[in-house]
């Protein structure tokens, strides 16, 4: 039987050896993502190479390399004095392309389906409108009995558990601007309407995370309303729960509670939103 040579590792085929190079660069390219999406998820508004190389688990020569390389393209910016490094110009201006090509509800529609299923009640989503809120998208469950919203309709800022997400999570100042703009009108006998009783309420919104109605904007329904923030801690809109109040039980049901802020943060997280301690 004639015998085979076997070409030694140095004289590998081109096609292995070509295979190899562009593992290596894949292999580079994704240790450079890892530095780069590291610096969006720290809260230190700047990092040395060290605590970069501790946190990825890499060699700080090769983290200097990434670095140096990310800065040729102005993703990655250093401070000469501190040799601290921060994101550049241009992967900020990643992120406002990316925020500008957000929409809110595309991002909402499956947490929606998912909520109204659950729980079998209508699940919404509100926008702000200047000084009013409307509601402008929703799923409605498959029961004889349900709640359905009206589209595109402005409601007032202190009538309802999704306009009071909205107002609890404003500055203070912008708060008090509110109430000195408009009277609390009632939109039924259960809205509040004292500037201190809704005050306090607010305070309560914002320390447990969700606000709840029993017919403050809508005699017979309850609901419960969880903020969506942005990337600056905004709130940019506010997911819902609502249902009969016959049936649907806000405060009793923590199921729907917990459902309710898991999505919200979800989404929030989507918009770039990292919440604080």
């Amino acid at each position: 039987m004639p015998s085979r040579t076997v070409p030694p590792a140095s004289q590998a085929t081109p096609g292995a050896a070509e295979d190899e190079s562009q593992s290596r660069s894949i292999a580079a390219v994704e240790r450079a993502m890892d530095v780069l999406l590291y610096f969006g998820r720290t809260d230190q508004p700047d990092l040395g190479v060290t605590e970069i190389a501790t946190a990825l688990g890499l060699t700080k020569a090769a983290v200097h390399r990434i670095l140096t390389a990310l800065r040729s393209r102005e993703l990655i910016t250093v401070d000469p004095a501190t040799r601290r490094y921060a994101l550049g110009h241009a992967a900020v201006a990643l992120g406002r392309a990316y925020l500008a090509r957000t929409d809110v509800r595309a991002m909402a529609a499956p947490e929606l389906k998912h909520l109204s299923e659950r729980t079998q009640e209508t699940a919404t989503l509100s926008l702000r409108r200047g000084d009013t809120r409307l509601y402008v998208d929703q799923v409605v469950p498959d029961q004889e009995l349900r709640l359905e919203v009206s589209l595109g309709i402005p409601f007032p800022l202190n009538a309802g558990a999704s306009s009071k997400a909205f107002l609890a999570f404003l500055p203070d100042f912008e708060v008090e601007a509110y109430l000195t703009r408009h009277p609390l009108a009632a939109v039924t006998d259960k809205t509040i309407t004292e500037p201190a009783k809704l005050r306090k309420d607010l305070a309560t919104v914002r320390k447990r995370g969700y606000s709840t109605s029993l017919g403050e904007r809508q005699a017979g329904a309850a609901s419960i309303a969880a903020p969506i923030f942005d990337h600056d801690a905004r709130v940019v809109a506010v997911i819902s729960l609502a249902g009969p109040a016959l049936r649907f039980k806000p405060d009793a049901d923590t199921s729907a509670v917990s459902d309710l802020k898991e999505a919200a943060a979800r989404i929030s997280a989507q918009l770039g939103y990292q919440p604080r301690p």
